[in-house]
Order: C-alpha cells, then structure tokens, then sequence
C-alpha cells in the first residue's frame, strides 16, 4: 500500500510522519509539495503536524489554500484515505474536507503533554485494529485545538458516529467540545486528529498505542510490514 505525506513551509513533524509510515508501511512514503497540482497516485495520503505558513493569519487557513489542496479534495471525493494529525486536522477543517473548526486552547497556552484516548467508533479503516472504549496513550502539542462546532453539525457528528476519538478521563487539554479529539468525514475516509500517534509506535517512545492506526489505515498486518 502507498503512502505519501504533503508537506507545507513551516512543518515540523513531516519527518517524524515519515519515518513512522516508513517503518510501519516498510518502504519510504511519497513526498508531496504544497505546490503540486498534479500529485502521484496513493492509497492513504497524510498531512503532518507543524506550524504551516507559521500559523499566520489561522492556524491553516493559509495551507488550505495551497495548489495542493484541490488534489486532495479530488482524492477524498474518490474514496482515497487522508489522514491530518495536530496541524493537518486544521488544515482539513479550513479546507473544508471536515467539518467544524480548531480554535485557541481554552487555556489560551501551548499544551505538550501525553493525554488519554478513547476510541469512540471503532468500524472506521483507521480505528478497525482497535476495540470500542479502548483507552489509548496519545502526546499532543498543539495551541489551537479546541475542537467547535455548531449544535447542528455537532449532532450529526455524533449521530452519524463521527467522532473517532476522545479524550478521556479528565484528560481534554484544551477545552475541545464533547471531548472531541478526532473526526471522520460522513464516508469515512478523511480522519483528523489533533493528538499524534506517530510518535508512539515503538518501544522506543515509550509505548506503541499509535501502531494499530497506521496498520489499519495501510493494511498492514500486525507486527509485519506492507
């Protein structure tokens, strides 16, 4: 299965999303540019965390508006896996690819700490490696991820089960409504999520909460590579 990650001026965790599709996926991802209008073909494409154009004027309002973009709507609307983690989750959102929006931490301070998870829906093509209520250990680092939206969407949200994820036990870092750490879209393929996985799927970090997303979003066994 091919991956490929975007990238923006001013992302700072592309590498750490590379390095873990590359060794969970076991072959480098592809390296997409913000200019590219014309991107390769891929079966799951990734925004990284980061500060994108350094967060000016929102946090990615000015990414959202990048060449790219139009690509990957085109991608989303043909079933292709899109994932957006802390900043790609804003990016997303200001693009319209999901709903809702990414305001100032209720704190109004940078938070960088590990939080708890719990995966709320579990039938997505990213949380399928995962049980219902499972409580995941996620580090977030992140000053704009208060998650809002409108009663009506909110609603439909979690009607349709379309949260994916929640902070759980007393653990929401920054005031994000219904404890809502990561959506999916209404088809299920765009999930957005402002904690970061990819820094903890080895032994070496510290635990491998975050594997089972990556493996179930590339379709790799677990344990083996694609």
């Amino acid at each position: 299965m091919t991956a490929a990650v975007v990238l923006f001026p001013g992302s700072n965790r592309d590498r750490d999303m590379i390095a873990a599709l590359n060794k969970i996926g076991g072959k480098p991802p592809l390296r997409i540019w913000h200019t590219d209008r014309d991107i390769p073909d891929a079966d799951l494409y990734v925004v990284p965390g980061g500060f994108s154009y350094g967060d000016y004027l929102r946090s990615g309002a000015i990414a959202a508006r990048s060449p790219v973009m139009d690509a990957l709507r085109e991608k989303a609307a043909q079933g292709r896996r899109i994932l957006g983690v802390c900043n790609g989750f804003q990016i997303l959102t200001e693009a319209g690819l999901l709903p809702g929006a990414l305001m100032r931490n209720a704190g109004l301070h940078f938070v960088c700490k590990e939080v708890l998870l719990e995966v709320t829906n579990a039938s997505t093509v990213f949380t399928s490696r995962y049980d219902k209520g499972q409580i995941l250990r996620c580090p977030v680092a992140h000053h704009d991820g208060n998650y809002f939206a409108d009663a009506e969407t909110l609603k439909a949200l979690e009607g349709n089960g379309q949260v994916a994820f929640r902070y759980a036990k007393g653990t929401n870092p920054n005031g994000s409504i219904n404890d809502i750490a990561g959506i999916v879209n209404d088809a299920g393929n765009v999930l957005g999520m402002m904690p970061h996985p990819e820094n903890l799927i080895e032994p070496a970090h510290g635990g491998t909460d975050g594997r089972a997303l990556f493996e179930a979003a590339m379709g790799v066994l677990e344990g083996e590579p694609a």
